[in-house]
C-alpha cells in the first residue's frame, strides 16, 4: 500500500498543475462568456484546450516515465529497494492516465458550464470502478501491476462516459492549436497563478510522503486511509456545491451583478454548514466504527486501526473549514482574480510543512495530521477575510444567527449518540461486523433525526429549505412512478 499510493503522487503532481490549474481558474468562466458572445469561437477555443494540453501532457509524462527512478528516490528516501522497485513500476503505468484525465477535465468544464452536472458527477464513480476492477480482477492476473492499470482503466471510463454529452452539446472535433488565440492566451494567464498554487500544495503533499516515510512502516498508509475516509464528506458536500456555484458566478460576475455574488455565497456558506457540521459529529464520535467497519478485516491489525481512527478524528475538526474553501476559491475565480488563492495556499503550505517537521517527531503519523488540520482552517480563515475585503460583505451577521442554531442542534445531537452508542454497545456483540453496523447506523440515525427535529423547532432557514427539496424530489418520483404505471 506504502508503494501504491507513493506512486500516485507524480502522476497527480502533473494532473494538478497541468489539468485542474486550467480547468478551475481559466477555461469555465473564459467558456461561459465566449458562449453568450460566440458560439463558434468558444468550440474554437475548446478543440484548442484540448489539443495544447493533450500534446503538453504526452510530451512531460514521456519525460517522466524516463525518469520516474530518480525522482521516487528523492519522493520516498525511507523506502526499500524491493518496495522502491515496486513504486516505480507502478508509477510509470499510471503516467498514461493523466493524459486522459487532462481530455477529459476539459469536457467536464464544458459540461459544468452547461450544468449538465448529472453526467459529470458520474465520471468520478468511473474512475474508481476502474480502479476496483484492476484490484479485484487483475491483481490476481497481473500481479501488483494490475492496480496501476485499473488506474488507467478508471481514467479511460472518467472520459469516455461524458463524449456523448459533450457531443449532443455541440462539440466537433478539429485539430486546432491555435496558442495565439486571444482567449487561449487569457486562459493560460488566468491559469498561470492557479498552476504555482496547486505547484505549492503538491509539493506540500510530497513533503508530507517524504516525513510519512521516514516514520514506521505503514504510516502513509495510515495518512491516505483516514484521508480517503474524511474526502468523502467534504467532496460530496463541499466540492459538489463549489462546482455547482461555479458557472452562476462566473455569469454574475461576467454581468458586475456584486450583489448576488455576495447572496450566492452567503447562503452557500449556510447550507454546507448545514450539512458538514453534523456529519463532523458524526466522524468524530463513530469514527472507530467507520474504520472498524470499512478496513478492520484481513491484516489490518488493533494498531492500525487505532492509528487510523485517532487520525481521522483530528481530521474531523478541519471539515467545515476543507468544504467552505473551494467555494470561496472559486468565488476569487469567478472573478477572474487567482493571485489571491495563490497568495494564501503558499502561506498556508508553507505553514504546514514546518508544522508537520515539528510535530511529527512528537506525534508521528498524527502530528502530520494536526499539522494538516490547523493549516485548513487557517487557509479558510484567511480566505474569507480577503474575499471579504474584496466584494465589502458576505452577510455574516446572517450567517452567525444560522452556524447558532446548528451549532446547538448539533450538542444535542451529539449527546443523543453518546448515549445511543453506549446503550447499544450493551445489546449487540461488538466483535462482530454487524453489532458495530448496527451501533453505528442506529445511532447516527437517531442523531440526524434529533439534529433535524430542533433544527425545524429552532426554525432554522436552511432546515426548512432541506425539507422543500425533499418534498420537491419525492413528488417528483412520484410522479414518474404514476406516469410509468399508466
Amino acid at each position: 500500500m506504502d508503494a501504491y499510493y507513493a506512486a500516485f503522487k507524480i502522476p497527480d503532481l502533473v494532473f494538478n498543475l497541468l489539468i485542474v490549474g486550467a480547468l478551475s481558474a481559466g477555461f469555465i468562466p473564459v467558456f461561459v462568456e465566449l458562449m453568450d458572445k460566440d458560439k463558434k469561437e468558444a468550440w474554437k477555443v475548446t478543440n484548442a484546450m484540448i489539443n495544447i494540453l493533450g500534446l503538453l501532457l504526452i510530451i512531460s509524462c514521456s519525460l517522466l516515465i524516463i525518469f520516474t527512478p530518480q525522482f521516487l528516490k528523492l519522493l520516498v528516501p525511507g523506502f526499500s529497494e524491493e518496495k522502491l522497485k515496486l513504486a516505480i513500476t507502478l508509477s510509470r503505468i499510471m503516467f498514461i492516465s493523466p493524459i486522459l484525465l487532462g481530455i477529459s477535465s476539459i469536457v467536464s468544464g464544458v459540461l459544468q458550464s452547461f450544468k449538465s452536472f448529472l453526467i459529470y458527477s458520474l465520471s468520478p464513480i468511473m474512475y474508481n470502478l476502474g480502479i476496483i476492477i484492476g484490484a479485484i480482477f487483475l491483481v490476481p492476473l497481473f500481479g501488483n501491476i494490475g492496480l496501476a492499470i485499473g488506474v488507467v482503466l478508471g481514467a479511460l471510463f472518467h472520459l469516455l462516459i461524458q463524449i456523448p454529452t459533450f457531443v449532443q452539446h455541440g462539440f466537433h472535433y478539429q485539430a486546432i492549436f491555435d496558442w495565439k488565440n486571444k482567449y487561449v492566451r487569457k486562459i493560460a494567464k488566468l491559469m498561470l497563478p492557479r498552476t504555482i498554487g496547486m505547484a505549492t500544495r503538491q509539493i506540500n503533499f510530497l513533503a508530507i510522503t517524504i516525513i510519512a516515510s521516514t516514520l514506521a512502516s505503514g504510516s502513509l498508509s495510515i495518512f491516505n486511509f483516514a484521508d480517503n475516509i474524511q474526502s468523502v464528506p467534504t467532496s460530496i458536500i463541499g466540492f459538489s456545491f463549489a462546482i455547482a456555484i461555479f458557472p452562476a458566478l462566473s455569469q454574475m460576475a461576467n454581468n458586475h451583478e456584486t450583489k448576488k455574488i455576495i447572496g450566492h455565497i452567503s447562503e452557500t456558506t449556510k447550507q454546507i454548514l448545514f450539512l458538514i457540521i453534523p456529519i463532523t459529529v458524526i466522524m468524530f464520535l463513530l469514527r472507530a466504527q467507520i474504520v472498524r467497519l470499512i478496513l478492520g478485516t484481513g491484516r489490518f491489525d488493533w494498531e492500525a486501526t487505532t492509528l487510523t481512527f485517532t487520525a481521522l478524528g483530528v481530521f474531523a475538526f478541519s471539515l467545515f473549514a476543507q468544504s467552505l474553501i473551494p467555494v470561496l476559491a472559486r468565488s476569487f475565480y469567478a472573478l477572474q482574480d487567482t493571485l489571491t488563492p495563490l497568495t494564501t495556499s503558499i502561506i498556508t503550505d508553507i505553514i504546514n510543512v514546518i508544522m508537520a517537521i515539528y510535530l511529527s517527531h512528537i506525534y508521528g503519523i498524527i502530528g502530520l495530521i494536526i499539522a494538516y488540520s490547523f493549516s485548513q482552517v487557517f487557509q479558510f480563515g484567511l480566505l474569507w477575510l480577503l474575499l471579504r475585503n474584496k466584494l465589502g460583505t458576505l452577510q455574516e451577521a446572517k450567517i452567525f444567527v444560522s452556524v447558532i442554531k446548528i451549532l446547538i442542534s448539533a450538542v444535542i445531537m451529539a449527546f443523543s449518540i453518546q448515549f445511543m452508542k453506549y446503550g447499544l454497545s450493551l445489546l449487540v456483540n461488538m466483535d462482530k461486523f454487524w453489532g458495530i453496523l448496527l451501533q453505528m447506523s442506529i445511532s447516527a440515525t437517531i442523531g440526524l433525526l434529533i439534529y433535524g427535529f430542533i433544527c425545524h423547532q429552532l426554525k432554522l432557514r436552511e432546515m426548512r429549505l432541506f425539507g422543500e427539496s425533499l418534498k420537491k424530489r419525492w413528488l417528483k418520483l412520484r410522479n414518474v412512478q404514476t406516469d410509468i404505471a399508466q
